[in-house]
This record gives C-alpha cells, structure tokens and sequence, in this order.
C-alpha cells in the first residue's frame, strides 16, 4: 500500500510535470498568436536595413554580412542560380522552397517566420531552419539577389538561455528536496493521530495528542483528543451504569431470596410472615420499575422516532399530573399554585412531557416537608415556551446541584432506597426534554427551595 509521504511526494512530482508542460504549451501559444507576426515585421525592417547598406555599398557586402553574423544573425544571398553565400551558423536544415526564393527575387518580402507553422511542442522562435527566415530582394551591380535571415538564438542567448535553464532546473530540483522535508513534517503528525486512532480502537482511551500547530491538522489533533476525552468519559459512564444496574438489581434480589427462604419455613408467625411478603412485594415492585424505566431510556436513546408530536393544552396536562398526585398532596397538606394561561399551547409527544410534569412535580411533593406550597408558572415567548417548577422545601445542596440528572444519582441515598426511588427519574426528565430540543436547568438559591426552569422552543 503506497503511503501518504510517497503519494504526496508523486503527486508534486507530478503537478510540477504538468504545469511545467502546461506552462511552456502556454507560453508556445502565445509566441505563436501574438509574438510571431511582430518577430516577422522586425526581422523584415532588419532585413531591410541591410539591403540598404549593401545596395550603397556593394564593394562591403561581405565584411557588413560577416560582422552583422557575428552580431547574431544567420544570413543566406543567392541568385536562385549557381551563386550563393551563408554567414553565420549553418542552419540546421535548408528546406527553403525554390519558389520562395524566386518570389523574392521577383521582388516581394518572403514571411518565413510569419509563416511558420504552429507546432504544440516546437517554438518556432527556436528553429533555425531555412523557411523560418524573413527574405528581402536586393540589387547588386545590375543584378537581383535575394536575402534571408533570421536571428541566431544560440549566439544572441546562448548563456541567457543556459542560465535560466539552471535557474529552472535547480528551482525544481531545491523545491522537490524541501518538499520532501515539508511534507514529513505534514504527514508526521497525521501518522502520530493514526497510531493514536488505533490505540483508540483497542480502548485506549487517555492517549492525547500534544501539538501547537494552528491549522487544520492542529484542529484534527485538537478534535481527536477531546473525542479521545468524551469516549472515555461514556466509557466510565457506562461502566458506572453497569455497575449502578447491576447493585439496583442485586440489592432487591438479595432481600427477596433472603426473605423468600425465611417465608419458606413454614413457623413462622402470622405478622411476621406478611410483613415479609409486604418487603418482597415492595422489592419486586421497585425492580420492575427498575426494569421499565431503563427499557423507557433505552427507547429514548433511539431519538426522534420515539416521538409522536402533537399541539395540545398545557395547562390541561399539568392539571391531569396534579391530579395524580392528589392523594400525597392532601397527605402532606400542600399547596399547589397554577399559573399557565388557558390557551398555552405546546406541540411535543403528550405522553413522554407527562412524565416530564409528573416526575418534576412528584420530586417536589416528595422532597419538602408538610404544609408547604409547589407553584407551576408557564410563559410564551416569541421561539420557545418557558415551564417554571419551583417549591419552598429546603432546596439542593450546591454539591448535588450539578450531578442531579445523572442516571441513579441521590442526595440522600439511604432515604431514597427506602421510598422505592429508582434515581433514575430526572435522567428521564432530562433526555424527554433534549429530544423535544429543549433545555432543561435545575437552581437552588440559599435560603429557597428547588426550582426546576424547561425550555420547549415552538414549532
């Protein structure tokens, strides 16, 4: 498997191949539209700058040819006949075509170089050939000449062009070794975050990744160690759930096996023995609600599908919930307060935001002692309608605050056992009202009681 430094590397190699061709197909280009017919007009006022020397001075023909070749110019003069004379470096092939030659002894400009043809790979400006030469006619003691020419490359830019080709090359080949030094240190640490997802995946969740780069591998590094963080702070939740479970279950167990042996004796007397039957009733009651309460988190952990939403009266169903709570609240002589407006509407799943009401207010009643009050308050707001749940007990200690809706968290956690409480309910609570896209806070103020504030936006 090719890996990510190699593929990197190939790739740059690659994408300097391509500009490179893509640049010089570019450059061609425009040498061919733009700069060839200007190149031909030059040559040809050159071209005819040179006649005039050596039509008014014939006897210094050869020395002007000679000297202006030495300049930088590949000159051809023939007669079309048997006489002809090259100065300069030799072209490299002499495809000049008879019939050019005669038109310029005729009298016209031959436009060799406008002419030459466009080719993707070969830049006419560098090809000395014959036809890619300007002509001009010349008169010579009575007699036509014709003559052609065009620059020498190698004379005029030879060590121009050597330079820039080293310019070139050492660009690339400098660029290629610090590209191969840069991208060790882009990939090091993607390999470093590869080792860590691996460790990751066999559990090893305390791996962190350490690095002060602000870009976007910086933010992946940043990104995994606080998924590194979250995964194993739900794995310790999980092992806590587990193990929470698994007291939850083995407490009532062990008392109904304990108190099932001691009932199957059979001496034992009359109140004696429905005393005990009462505690292995009260045990197998708390652990099916036990069992129905994780089934019911369990199907909220499914999301949205375990909605139903409707529009329904709000102030209707806290009234059903206080009614269900009659019977504890004449036993203790509380007060219920309602302040929901009649025509407060909600759209959410009635039956899970019952149990929303239900749970809050049943904390409430079961938490603060006799003759005190419970008030409900409802408002609307322009995005979301405000639920307030608030009491005159004695309030949440400020180090149980926090940690109140975690599953089978208590306070009191002897006197919570004994009343049948499950710990589980505000974690109900709180999961029904996320999946409403709702928010739920807890406050206890010194000196009030407990107040319970859910957010419900609108639809």
């Amino acid at each position: 498997m090719t890996s990510l430094y190699s593929r990197v590397f190939l790739i740059t190699l690659a994408v300097i191949f391509i500009s490179s061709m893509l640049g010089f197909l570019a450059s061609n280009s425009y040498y061919h539209m733009k700069l060839k017919p200007y190149n031909d007009k030059k040559l040809v006022s050159i071209a005819e700058d040179m006649k005039e020397f050596m039509e008014a001075e014939p006897i210094d023909m050869e020395r002007y040819l000679r000297n202006a070749a030495a300049l930088g110019y590949e000159i051809y003069v023939t007669d079309g006949l048997e006489e002809s004379h090259f100065f300069g470096r030799s072209f490299r092939r002499l495809d000049l075509d008879k019939r050019d030659i005669a038109l310029v002894l005729g009298g016209d400009i031959y436009h060799g170089v406008a002419r030459f043809p466009n080719k993707l790979f070969i830049s006419g400006f560098f090809d000395n050939r014959l036809s890619n030469t300007v002509g001009v006619p010349v008169q010579l003691s009575g007699k036509a000449y014709a003559l052609f020419m065009r620059p020498d490359v190698l004379l005029q830019f030879g060590e121009l062009r050597t330079f820039f080709a080293l310019i070139g090359l050492l660009t690339i080949i400098i660029s290629i070794l610090l590209f191969l030094i840069s991208t060790r240190y882009i990939v090091k640490p993607i390999t470093r975050l590869t080792d860590a997802t691996k460790r990751l995946a066999q559990g090893h969740y305390n791996h962190r990744l350490t690095t002060g780069r602000r870009d976007e591998i910086g933010q992946l590094a940043g990104h995994f160690t606080a998924m590194s963080r979250e995964l194993e702070r739900v794995d310790q939740a999980r092992q806590q759930f587990v193990a929470n479970v698994s007291h939850e279950i083995q407490s009532p167990l062990t008392s109904i096996q304990g108190f099932a042996k001691v009932l199957a004796q059979g001496e034992l007397p009359k109140a004696e023995r429905e005393q005990y039957a009462a505690i292995v009733e009260a045990e197998s009651r708390h652990l099916s609600m036990l069992s129905k309460q994780l089934l019911l988190l369990s199907t909220l952990e499914q999301g949205e599908e375990a909605l139903n939403p409707k529009h329904f009266s709000l102030r209707s169903q806290i009234r059903q919930a206080v009614e269900v709570l009659q019977w504890q609240l004449e036993e203790k002589s509380l007060l219920i307060k309602l302040t929901v407006p009649d025509t407060l509407s909600i759209y959410g799943d009635e039956v899970l935001l019952m149990q929303v009401w239900t749970n809050l207010l049943s904390n409430a009643v079961n938490h603060i002692p006799a003759g005190r009050s419970v008030e409900v308050s409802a408002t609307e707001e322009q995005s979301h309608t405000c639920i307030i749940i608030s009491d005159t007990g004695e309030g949440i200690a400020p180090e149980h605050l926090p940690f109140i809706f975690d599953r089978f968290y208590r306070a009191d956690r002897a006197r919570e056992r004994l009343s049948g409480r499950t710990g589980l309910g505000l974690s109900i609570v709180k999961k029904i009202v996320q999946l409403h896209e709702g928010n739920i806070e807890a406050s206890s103020p010194p000196g009030s009681g407990a107040r319970f504030i859910v957010t419900l936006p609108k639809m």
